[in-house]
């Protein structure tokens, strides 16, 4: 059975981080270990929500999972609380990476162009340096622009926008750059990516339902994880993970007795788990 190291926070209520990168991961068939970096009340939408820093329980986990030998498929990172639990995590790629790892990092960090409670420019651009060290980095255009330092061109920026972020991103040496959350040229909503080796350019849209909401980012790197490390391509994985999310947020917002906070991932994972296995009968 394949294995997934994922390391972010646990939000109690709020379907986001561990409480949705835990269940989707495992519905792809795949053993996942979880690094929770902190434990909130809930997350940071709401206001007066505690927080318990679990900075110092990261190294003793990675120490005890060293000395048994476990092997990853893959190491994928979400919210982190500080720069230090950053520079943990790259101790954690140094450790755990075999020539069959993949790294992947979802710099949740901010939204809106505005960075999350707690951080500020420097965090961004150490954020931007463990980026360098990941094999394919999820950020979306806020997260992309902190981490470079560049003017927030704003969530409809235009395609030829998000390829200039994109080549500037993978400056910093990652080998697939994806930023999520693009409103396409033909009206869809989506992702820009682009493989470096390759030197190409890819995308993929799905309906844009007028409906936001906190987690859909990690849902949709949780969801590609899954997929990838289950042997799909990367484009068909992005892909994947993007009509999953879309048939999530559509589900909530169709739904009448949905909450504000959070999307209805739990009703779509039949769905999910359906289109993994068509596939890979395919």
């Amino acid at each position: 059975m394949k294995r997934v190291m994922t390391i972010q926070d646990i939000s109690c209520i709020g379907k986001c981080s561990l409480t949705v990168a835990l269940p989707i991961i495992s519905a792809a068939g795949i053993e996942t270990a979880i690094v929770p970096t902190a434990v909130l009340s809930t997350h940071t939408q709401f206001k007066g929500f505690t927080f318990r820093d679990l900075t110092d329980d990261m190294e003793p986990i990675r120490d005890h999972w060293k000395k048994e030998g476990f092997i990853f498929n893959a190491i994928y990172t979400g919210y982190l609380g500080s720069e230090r639990q950053i520079d943990i995590v790259k101790s954690y790629f140094e450790d755990f990476s075999t020539p069959g790892t993949i790294k992947i990092v979802d710099p949740a960090m901010a939204d809106g162009g505005k960075l999350y409670v707690g951080f500020d420019e420097h965090f961004a651009r150490e954020m931007g340096k463990l980026c360098g060290k990941a094999d394919i980095i999820l950020p979306n255009i806020s997260e992309a622009a902190l981490m470079l330092g560049e003017e927030y061109p704003g969530e409809d920026a235009d395609e030829e926008t998000v390829k200039a972020l994109i080549l500037k991103l993978a400056k910093l040496g990652s080998k697939i750059v994806v930023i999520t959350g693009v409103t396409l040229s033909d009206g869809s909503f989506g992702f820009i990516g682009y493989n470096v080796e390759k030197n190409e350019f890819f995308k993929y849209g799905t309906e844009k339902v007028p409906h936001k909401s906190h987690g859909t980012g990690d849902i949709f790197a949780s969801a590609f994880t899954g997929a990838l490390v289950n042997g799909y391509s990367v484009y068909d994985s992005l892909s994947i993970a993007a009509d999953y999310t879309a048939a999530c947020i559509k589900n909530t917002y169709l739904d009448p007795d949905k909450v504000d906070y959070a999307v209805n991932f739990e009703l779509e994972l039949p769905y999910y788990i359906s289109r993994l296995s068509k596939q890979k009968l395919g």
